[in-house]
């Protein structure tokens, strides 16, 4: 299994929702990257994406794409592309640095609201050794959150038995007091499926037991860079 897919794409949904929807578009690759799109008045949020087949069709049944979004500063990924086809700008939080440079498109930067979205957004990780500038999204209404990086369900990030793990750059400091802060009811990660049920539990969990369950996440993670 490759870590990251490349070539022909196969779309596959996930995390559907009444508000949104998110899909993998390399289903069988080891880092699971996943993208979503979330609606609030008709407009549509494309977060992190990577394109394939299909895309524009689901979301053009959620409505009209108002802006895609580039949560972490290595989560480039096909932003670009898909903004241009639709015709809207790439948003990246102001502080962001080494990001819009890259991009083929029209950027807009957001503080600490993301345009009229409802989203609220925060600094998850902002650091240069080793760098890392990731920005979080919390809709209070829709009570989602977004994290791009620093959680996930896939399984390089978990330790055995964890539905839910710290990033294993992170496991030795995880982001405790700005993530738990939140108490979502649904959480959607940037890569592997999200949380749907008891989302703020879980995400106080993965956080609690970071450190704890460092040896067995570090184990996983290492079969999981060794498997084929």
């Amino acid at each position: 299994m490759p870590m990251k897919g490349s070539g022909r794409s196969q779309l596959r949904e996930i995390d559907r929702w009444d508000h949104g929807v998110g899909w993998l578009a390399y289903p069988d690759e080891a880092m699971q990257r996943a993208s979503h799109a979330v609606e609030i008045d008709g407009d549509v949020w494309v977060f992190d994406p990577v394109d394939a087949p299909g895309v524009d069709e689901l979301l053009e049944d959620l409505g009209d794409v108002a802006g895609v979004v580039v949560g972490l500063d290595r989560h480039k990924r096909d932003a670009a592309a898909l903004a241009t086809r639709h015709e809207v700008p790439v948003y990246v939080a102001s502080w962001m640095t080494g990001v819009a440079d890259d991009l083929d498109a029209p950027v807009e930067r957001f503080g600490s609201e993301l345009a009229d979205s409802g989203f609220q957004t925060f600094r998850v990780v902002d650091r240069t050794v080793p760098p890392w500038q990731e920005v979080g999204f919390y809709h209070e209404e829709l009570a989602t959150l977004v994290v791009p990086e620093a959680v996930g369900s896939v399984g390089y990030y978990c330790a055995a038995g964890e539905p839910l793990g710290v990033h294993p750059m992170l496991r030795p400091f995880p982001p405790r007091r700005v993530l738990s802060s939140f108490d979502p009811d649904r959480l959607l990660v940037g890569h592997g499926e999200g949380v749907a049920e008891n989302a703020g539990d879980e995400l106080r969990t993965a956080l609690s037991n970071a450190r704890k369950n460092l040896p067995s996440a570090y184990l996983q993670a290492f079969k999981t860079m060794v498997s084929d």
